[in-house]
């Protein structure tokens, strides 16, 4: 998530600079053949004004489409917040001897608090990293200048930011040694961390640690979670439909071979300066329209790893302090903090 109040020229130019060299280089070329009288022929500006309103419309549609997963997921892990809380809430208030038949320790209570807290911690960091699996049709995963950019782009601006800070290694100080070796293993790791607090409450009742409402209460807690979670992969495994996706790259390339047969020569016609203007004004014309495209395309994939993601490390230290402050510890983990402006 891009966290400045504006994104800089500079940051503007790294991402979309070389666009703009070869719009004007392919318009200058074009200018400078009809400045040579190689080409004579004139677009009339009517058929280009309506292909690009037409574009207009279709592009707009596909970044409306593209914001609404993204928000879609920003309030999926908005939710997951609310339910980790809640979940956080439940386990130390309902774990306690008031329903048990044998008396135990404040020191065995507590033991059990922290593993159900600390297995949720882990499935946070269990489901981000799922999600940050590169499906086929993220930009990561495309061959050739495309992929070779995405992959840059996560190193700089995504998930390299914070390589180096959180890994693998979270799995492991939130889980048992057994368990980890055990579910680590599964195909959906998420999926089982969830069956496993499931059944630590079955576990639970039986030894009467809490009662039939309170087990029901903190399971309907855990339907939760696997319903954020099956939204979550929803979007991540079911992509913007292609045809909307991909079509808009090829109509926003019409519309740019087009442009310059139309603008340039009707720019041209104002006198001397004409020639020099034409260039720069077809070429940010062109700019403009591939730009509605390429902020459509890197926002429909809210969970790959780039600038525009959901910040769901960040938002999965916010659960972790919340629920660690509720086990009354001390020894904190920081927030995460954004760097280059960036929060994953």
């Amino acid at each position: 998530m891009i966290v400045s109040k504006s994104i800089s020229l500079g940051k503007i130019l790294a991402w979309s600079g070389h666009h703009v060299v070869w719009l004007m280089g392919g318009a200058a070329i074009i200018a400078f053949l009809y400045h040579q009288k190689y080409i004579a022929f004139v677009i009339p500006w009517l058929p280009i004004s309506v292909i690009g309103t037409a574009v207009a419309f279709y592009v707009g549609f596909k970044n409306n489409s593209a914001y609404d997963r993204m928000w879609e997921a920003r309030k999926i892990w908005g939710a997951i917040i609310n339910s980790s809380r809640t979940w956080g809430m439940m386990v130390d208030g309902y774990v306690t001897n008031q329903f048990a038949k044998d008396e135990y320790s404040p020191g065995e209570i507590h033991q059990v608090k922290k593993d159900l807290i600390y297995r949720h911690i882990a499935w946070l960091y269990a489901l981000r990293s799922q999600l940050l699996v590169i499906t086929p049709w993220e930009h990561a995963n495309q061959a050739g200048h495309l992929g070779r950019t995405a992959e840059r782009y996560r190193e700089r601006f995504g998930v390299g930011l914070v390589k180096d800070e959180v890994t693998e290694t979270e799995l492991k100080n939130y889980l048992p040694p057994e368990e980890h070796d055990r579910l680590i293993n599964h195909v959906n790791t998420a999926t089982q961390i969830i069956n496993e607090q499931s059944r630590n409450l079955a576990e639970l009742r039986e030894k009467d640690m809490i009662d039939d409402f309170r087990h029901m209460e903190m399971v309907q807690t855990l339907s939760l979670f696997y319903d954020h979670q099956g939204k979550c992969e929803r979007i991540k495994k079911f992509p913007l439909p292609r045809q909307y996706a991909n079509m808009s790259r090829y109509f926003v390339a019409i519309f740019i071979a087009l442009l310059p047969f139309s603008m340039i020569p009707e720019i041209m016609k104002v006198g001397h300066w004409g020639l020099y203007l034409s260039v720069p004004i077809t070429a940010l014309i062109g700019w403009v329209y591939v730009m509605m495209e390429i902020v459509g395309d890197y926002s429909e994939n809210p969970f790959q790893g780039m600038a525009n993601d959901i910040p769901m490390l960040s938002l999965s230290r916010t659960i972790e302090i919340d629920l660690r402050e509720m086990l009354k510890e001390k020894d904190l983990p920081p927030p995460i903090q954004a760097k280059n402006d960036v929060l994953m």
